[in-house]
């Protein structure tokens, strides 16, 4: 292939389909993605006697007299739970918790070579809204955060909703407010190029899922019009007159009832017409979105096709049909908007600051740190936000989020800015250290 030769079509799927042919291979090659590794000193078998009986008594001893020490003598301070119940995986559904436990896997891996967080991968045969609530409590001993991950709605609501308010450890879900906070700073970008305020877009929402819920909220919060904005689940755009929805999803409802100003009806084409954003976060296509409903949109639309593993549209159809930026979930396309840019730094933040809780505010404090990040380097039409190897990034995000807890009064500990930049710094460099130096040793055999 001649270097700068435009791809075809059959070229371009051909490549689409290339990750999940090697994840099939992969997998199995190394017998999952991540291991419990020391990072204490083991000199010689003397220093057990240290980091277990009958040493350890001491140190448990004053953590029972002191419980705040549990932070300075132990790892939680560090670790996060990555808890699912397999009942929405991706774009594959309801899937139980063992087919869903190789994402659980990928994600704890991206937290620690991302982010510099050990996390540690959970599926629970927990199913019911009460059960997971209970058992994620259970889990507060252990961790300093909680990551909720591909939970099916209604009922992921309800569980992230009383888990902020009862426990006593940050708790999201990053099918919500992580995948928001990622698609608003491509939303930030996006406009930047185009030319148009926040304020004055129309904005349709393919999918009324966790996801784009989530995003309708944080899109408002950082200064879209809800009266713009329209929501279009699997029976059509969201308006006043769907009185199912008020029994059926009680936070939906609500989006319902400040949404749509001119109570459009109809389906997916008819939200998008004379559009200026679509953010899609709903069926795996491509076809779900039809290139003559991109037509119709507005000049210079702005096309999200975000579903996994394969976007609504293929983003070459979509720039045909005359969309001028284009972007996915996928991180072999331009512009992918994923939540991998957001969650290693929101968290690292979080925890570096042992915040409480994580609001929207601090999610949208990343994302402009995020969508910053990329108009330094040069954003364009084709680069709307960083990509996972520009690792500044996420030190930048964890910097942003720990100072907005800090104003928001959330904060346990309080740090200034260049401290928190060094500490989020030296733990992402160390996890990656520690990849490279396996790698180089042969204890992690490359393929």
């Amino acid at each position: 292939m001649s270097e700068g030769r435009k791809l075809t079509k059959e070229e371009l799927l051909a490549k689409a389909e290339r990750p999940s042919k090697e994840s099939l291979r992969l997998h199995e090659f190394y017998n999952g993605v991540w291991e419990v590794v020391p990072k204490c000193c083991i000199r010689n078998f003397d220093d057990f006697a240290i980091w277990y009986t009958p040493g350890v008594a001491a140190t448990c001893k004053d953590i029972q007299a002191h419980p705040e020490k549990v932070f300075a003598a132990t790892n939680k301070r560090n670790a996060v739970a990555v808890v699912s119940d397999g009942t929405r995986v991706l774009g594959l559904g309801n899937i139980g918790p063992e087919a869903g436990l190789p994402v659980m896997e990928g994600k704890a891996l991206l937290f620690k070579y991302l982010g510099g967080v050990d996390a540690v991968p959970i599926c629970t045969d927990a199913h019911e809204a009460r059960e997971i609530i209970q058992f994620v409590k259970w889990l507060q001993p252990s961790f300093n955060g909680i990551n909720l991950e591909d939970i099916e709605k209604p009922k992921c609501f309800e569980v992230l909703d009383t888990l902020r308010r009862e426990c006593r450890i940050p708790v999201w879900h990053d099918d919500q407010q992580g995948t928001a906070a990622v698609t608003v700073a491509g939303w930030i970008n996006a406009l930047k190029i185009v030319g148009k305020p926040r304020d004055k877009v129309r904005i349709a929402l393919i999918g009324a899922g966790a996801a784009n819920v989530a995003i309708c909220r944080m899109l408002i919060a950082a200064g879209a019009d809800p009266q713009k904005i329209m929501l279009v689940d699997s029976k059509g755009i969201l308006h006043k007159g769907r009185t199912e929805v008020q029994h059926e999803e009680p936070i939906k409802w609500y989006l319902t009832t400040i949404t749509n100003g001119e109570q459009r009806q109809g389906s997916i084409a008819e939200s998008m017409e004379g559009t200026d954003v679509v953010v899609a976060v709903s069926t795996p296509g491509p076809d779900k979105i039809k290139p003559e409903w991109v037509r119709k949109m507005a000049k210079d639309a702005v096309v999200f096709a975000c579903a996994n593993p394969v976007p609504e549209i293929w983003p070459w159809d979509a720039k045909e049909a005359g969309a001028r930026i284009v972007a996915t979930g996928r991180s072999d396309f331009p512009n992918q908007v994923n939540n991998s840019l957001g969650f290693p730094g929101i968290f690292r933040g979080t925890l570096d600051v042992m915040a409480r809780t994580i609001t929207d505010e601090m999610c949208i404090a990343a994302a402009e740190e995020l969508a910053r990040t990329a108009e330094d380097k040069g954003m364009s039409e084709d680069y709307l936000l960083p990509t996972m190897d520009e690792w500044t990034v996420y030190p930048r995000e964890a910097v942003a989020v720990g100072l907005k807890a800090i104003e928001q009064g959330i904060a346990q500990r309080k740090v200034g800015r260049d401290q928190l930049f060094q500490e989020a710094e030296q733990a992402i460099r160390r996890a990656r250290a520690q990849v490279k130096a396996m790698q180089d040793a042969g204890i992690v055999r490359l393929p």
